[in-house]
């Protein structure tokens, strides 16, 4: 009989052994991740995200300064994000921006004038990769993003040397980040650079009547033959974006 209790006693012993056995892994396992609510990483709100925008372009509007550039600019986009990586966003803006004049025709003194204002609409296209997908890490989603769409800009009548700004389709690449102050509410920043290309007028190769050069000391605007140029624009967008999906 004690030959008997003794050996429960053992086989007791030996099941809450190999029971601790059995549960320690599941405890470090446990251990390993992060809580729910202690977690670094919150899912971002999938949908529609409504943001309001501004910022400042730069840029020094290429070899003689004529292109739009140095000035606000504000706008609106609308974002719809279709899985956790990948985003489309559609955005137009509107800047009051700088640039100067050339004179072909003057003297070289009184050449560049300026600088004088320029209006220039933005309407454009956006595809962002969201760095951490689906999801926030301590409130910050980094992201990168390709942009294109159409510039519109207003005429500028000072201008008689027949450069037209006109309609420019433009690429810009960008990086930012979004910081969630909430569920629905995220501040956004970005910084992106504007290319897009200049067409000059046939009229900077001429020599300009009140002070003509020489073949071998030309006087024109442009004396290269190079009547097109590509340009690029540092681009600071600053927003506030509000998810209203369900």
């Amino acid at each position: 009989m004690s030959r008997s209790f003794a050996s429960l006693r053992m086989t007791a012993t030996a099941l809450t052994a190999l029971l601790g056995l059995l549960h320690a892994p599941s405890t470090a396992l446990a251990q390993v991740g992060h809580a729910p609510r202690s977690s670094p990483y919150r899912d971002i709100r999938k949908g529609h995200t409504f943001t309001i925008t501004g910022g400042y372009f730069s840029g020094d509007g290429g070899q003689f300064g004529i292109g739009p550039h140095k000035g606000g600019v504000y706008g609106v986009r609308y974002d719809i994000r279709t899985g956790g990586t990948i985003q489309f966003g559609l955005g137009i803006s509107r800047g009051n921006l700088e640039r100067l004049i050339v004179d072909p025709f003057v003297t070289l003194a009184n050449r560049t004038t300026g600088p004088v204002k320029q209006s220039v609409t933005f309407a454009e296209l956006t595809l962002q990769f969201n760095l951490t997908g689906g999801k926030s890490w301590h409130r910050i989603a980094p992201f990168v993003a390709a942009s294109g769409g159409l510039a519109l800009a207003g005429g500028t009548p000072a201008d008689t040397s027949k450069f037209d700004f006109g309609r420019k389709v433009y690429f810009a690449p960008g990086v930012g980040l979004r910081l969630f102050l909430s569920d629905r509410l995220n501040l956004r920043a970005e910084a992106r650079t504007t290319f897009w290309k200049l067409n000059y007028p046939t009229t900077f190769e001429v020599e300009p009547v009140q002070q003509p050069g020489t073949s071998a000391d030309p006087n024109a605007v442009i004396t290269d033959g190079k009547l097109t140029e590509w340009t690029s624009s540092p681009w600071l967008q600053l927003g506030l974006g509000y998810a209203f999906s369900p």
